[in-house]
């Protein structure tokens, strides 16, 4: 991304929100990096620098600010504007792609060349793939290291850190401390366990819309997997054979997340997924002004600033739960959903999960009321090779029998798409009319939450 240096200090002078995780500004005389919003008197023009992203800060020699906290601010603009190549890389990132895999296997997932990627990496934020993935790794270290009592072995393991020297050396240059000294000096150190639990909070920015992102879940909860209230999320889950639960509670500016204390060598994927279910990284105020300046949306998105894309805690899960609800209701695909889980779902460690890719492919579906055709398009599903993770994933989905152009772009939107938009959805045509895929072009990139407010219309 080309920075124009005027509008970044014009928005830093401001403090204006709505620049919020498009740049990072570097302070020369301090050798801090910081959010245009960061409190902290403006410094002079002369003594700064900005950057796409907080790698690339970091690479430049600065350490992230400890009273704006740079890796909270919302995704960087390679998040929201940049090439796809680059915005399905960092999606890849942020799901585990690089801990333990080199940079060539995310490129053939990409379907480019490693020299490739690492050129589009340099040109677009000015940092190598390796350095956005260790800076997601040492924010998340620290967030371990200041929010609960995990010992530091335990901290470098859950980030991602291949071992405790790698985790302090990284942590002392990023932060100019080592571990122990920030945790000293945090005062919450004690808060992160509970009875055997750890608990850790994920803040989000304002607006955030919560009640609307949790109906929509609790109307599509599978029986026996989810629990969903007015103000929670509990779901078990299946990690190297160990079966969980997790929960996620609402608490003010941000939400609490409850997870088994044995998950802790998991903590990096997992609240990777959990902050893809709750839409976190959305930069609300950006996508609210874009949607707005459209006459049938905008009162729909004033009533409602802050709409996120409810997302999934796994694509196969999710495309199962999709094709259950091919020409039928919510609650018609619920009940059924509720019947594969009981049928053909295992029990471990005295709790429900639902059921693997194996089981499936060879279960006989129709005996829990399925068509024969329903029930072949998910035995065929299950015995596909997708990851989703996929950056085609809409378009591989297609070549699926049984699989359509709404059931494929239902699951690419919630498996963190912004721009998938299903189009036959009756709500949609509804709203946008018949030909709703030529009305919303204008909407792109983010045509997903433009569904999500036709679907959240009264």
């Amino acid at each position: 991304m080309r920075l124009d240096s005027n509008t970044c200090f014009h928005a830093i002078a401001s403090r204006d929100p709505r620049f919020d995780g498009r740049f990072f500004t570097g302070v020369t005389t301090t050798g801090i990096y910081c959010r245009p919003i960061c409190p902290a008197r403006t410094p002079r023009r002369s003594n700064v620098e900005f950057f796409a992203c907080a790698a690339a800060a970091e690479e430049a020699g600065f350490r992230p600010c400890l009273r704006c906290r740079p890796d909270a601010a919302p995704g960087s603009p390679a998040w929201i504007g940049t090439g796809t190549t680059i915005r399905r890389a960092l999606r890849s990132i942020e799901a585990g792609a690089l801990d333990g895999r080199p940079v060539a296997a995310l490129a053939t997932s990409l379907g480019v060349g490693e020299r490739h990627l690492r050129r589009l990496f340099q040109e677009e934020l000015g940092a190598s793939p390796l350095a956005v993935a260790l800076t997601r790794r040492v924010h998340f270290a620290r967030k371990l290291v200041e929010e609960t009592d995990l010992s530091m072995i335990d901290v470098a393991l859950a980030s991602g850190f291949g071992s405790v020297r790698a985790f302090n050396e990284t942590f002392r240059r990023t932060f100019a401390r080592a571990p122990r000294e920030l945790r000293r000096g945090s005062g919450v150190a004690s808060r992160g366990t509970v009875q055997g639990s750890l608990v850790l909070s994920l803040p989000h920015e304002e607006p955030y819309a919560l009640a609307p992102l949790l109906a929509f879940l609790g109307k599509r909860a599978i029986p026996g997997i989810e629990t969903v209230t007015a103000t929670s999320y509990r779901r078990t889950f299946q990690i190297d054979g160990k079966a969980g639960e997790l929960e996620v509670r609402a608490r003010d500016r941000s939400l609490e997340l409850e997870l088994p204390a044995w998950t802790t060598p998991h903590l990096l994927g997992i609240v990777a997924r959990v902050r893809r279910i709750f839409d976190l990284d959305a930069d609300s105020v950006k996508i609210d002004e874009h949607l707005a300046r459209d006459e049938a949306l905008g009162p729909l998105v004033r009533q409602r600033p802050g709409l996120r894309v409810p997302g999934a805690w796994d694509g196969f899960e999710l495309s199962v739960r999709a094709i259950l609800g091919q020409q039928v209701s919510v609650q018609a695909a619920t009940t059924l959903a509720g019947r594969l889980v009981a049928r053909f779902g295992d029990e471990r460690d005295g709790l429900r999960l639902f059921p693997s890719r194996e089981s499936v492919a060879r279960a006989p579906l129709e005996e829990i009321g399925l068509p024969r055709a329903r029930a072949s398009a998910i035995r065929g599903l299950a015995a596909s090779t997708l990851t989703f993770e996929e950056p085609d994933l809409e378009e591989r989905l297609l070549e699926l029998d049984g699989i359509g152009p709404w059931t494929a772009s239902y699951v690419s939107l919630r498996m963190g798409e912004p721009d998938a938009f299903p189009a036959g959805d009756a709500a949609l045509v509804r709203v946008f009319g018949k030909n709703a895929l030529a009305r919303v072009e204008h909407l792109r990139p983010w045509r997903g939450y433009a569904a999500l407010h036709a679907w959240s219309r009264p």
